[in-house]
């Protein structure tokens, strides 16, 4: 990457900080803290549920999806507005009975405190597992980024002789990402986060356009040249009306499973249903929540046609990248997007689309956080405590049980190193 890169997402970071701890006021309880007591406006609850749901594992993988296949991925995303239906219908008001902080206070007080703890306990072990492999995957991005720099390597060296360089590089990558995550959460609390993923979801959705129209403009056909190498190769096919169990994708597989996974994510998830609990009434919510379905249909439609546009890229102008990009024969189509992001695109725009990367995975981050804090204070402190404590002890827990949560997704970030050797080996050899 060159200088201009650099700085373009140096800019993103800094003013991703710059932006959390710009929400730092008016903070003097655990409602505020948790859930702005309620003060969000459905626009921006309903662009933190998208940025939220969308990882960087999305953003790469869904258009090597549309490389080697089709578009009938969008078919769950017709599942997630049938389920996004059924939670602003049955669930979405239940929350809003009572000043609740957690889904699983609803729990609570409707089953008892066992259910409700066994409930909240399952969310922190596996958020914390799953988010911290996520950090893990967005520090191989930046330990990436790093390594094209030059002198990286043998200042790596220097500063942990007792680690290889590539792997000093990866575990500073994701202490600095996760330090990043952690600041501007701990400051700003659920306001830094919902604005931030604002930011987020502005910087990774205007990149992917950005790259799909520098993308376009490298087929010499243009559009016309992609929907017709693209459809003689079957990749605009969009439903699958077979019952066959065997096949991935059908129009039933993806309703039926898209509403049934929805309504558990959306539902109960403390991750999104913190995000509701922030809405200024129960009817802000329902229109964030089905809002942000169509704004995830648009936003897949995006990346499944860059993922078309790959195909017709790499098999007409450039098939000896996909050589390179093979291992042992079979293609590595997650590899794509990126591939074309570092070689393709100019100066600057690399930077962008770095951003873009990182920002998928900072908001999934910067949201787990903030709700295991929550979930923290709100389901096990305070009732250990008898809610007998002031305003002001209580927002300090919060924040100081932030950074807990954030010190234990690095610790689970830098063991998955360990574990992962062999994937940081191909990712960054």
């Amino acid at each position: 990457m060159e200088v201009l890169d650099l700085v373009v997402l140096a800019v993103f970071l800094g003013g991703t900080v710059w932006l959390g701890l710009s929400r730092t006021s008016g903070q003097t309880t655990v409602a505020d803290y948790f859930t702005t007591n309620r003060r969000a406006p459905w626009a921006v609850v309903m662009a933190s549920i998208v940025a939220t749901e969308t990882s960087t594992v999305t953003l790469v993988s869904l258009p090597g999806y549309a490389f080697s296949n089709d578009l009938t991925f969008l078919q769950l995303v017709f599942g997630y507005l049938v389920g996004r239906a059924l939670v602003t219908v049955f669930l979405i008001p239940a929350y809003f009975r009572g000043r609740y902080l957690t889904a699983y206070q609803v729990l609570t007080e409707r089953f008892g405190g066992n259910v409700g703890r066994l409930a909240a306990t399952i969310f922190l072990g596996t958020r914390t597992l799953a988010d911290g492999f996520r950090l893990f995957g967005t520090g191989l991005v930046l330990a990436a980024v790093i390594l094209t720099v030059p002198g990286a390597t043998s200042l790596a060296t220097t500063v942990a002789p007792t680690l290889d360089s590539t792997t000093a590089i990866l575990v500073a990558s994701v202490v600095l990402l996760g330090t990043i995550t952690i600041s501007y959460t701990y400051f700003g609390g659920m306001s830094a986060v919902l604005w931030t993923d604002v930011l987020q979801l502005i910087v990774y959705v205007g990149g992917s356009l950005v790259a799909a129209i520098l993308l376009l403009n490298l087929i010499p056909g243009g559009w016309r040249e992609v929907v017709e190498t693209g459809s003689a190769a079957g990749r605009f096919q969009l439903f699958d009306f077979s019952w066959d169990p065997n096949r991935s994708y059908t129009f039933w597989s993806g309703l039926i499973g898209g509403a049934c996974l929805t309504v558990s994510t959306h539902g109960t998830d403390q991750l999104i249903v913190q995000r509701y609990l922030c809405s200024r009434s129960s009817q802000a919510a329902s229109r964030a929540l089905m809002w942000s379905g169509v704004v995830v249909l648009g936003q897949f439609i995006l990346f499944l046609l860059i993922g078309v546009m790959l195909y017709v890229y790499y098999t007409g102008y450039a098939p000896n990248t996909l050589d390179m990009l093979s291992v042992g024969g079979e293609l590595r189509t997650d590899r794509l997007f990126p591939t074309f992001i570092v070689t393709q695109l100019p100066t600057g725009f690399r930077g962008l689309m770095v951003a873009a990367i990182f920002a998928a995975g900072m908001s999934t981050l910067s949201s787990s956080l903030n709700a295991s804090a929550s979930s923290t204070v709100a389901d096990f402190y305070l009732p250990a405590t008898g809610n007998r404590r002031s305003a002001p002890h209580y927002l300090r827990v919060a924040r100081r049980s932030t950074v807990v949560w954030g010190l234990l997704q690095i610790i689970v970030a830098v063991a998955a190193i360990r574990i992962s050797d062999r994937i940081v080996d191909e990712v960054l050899g």
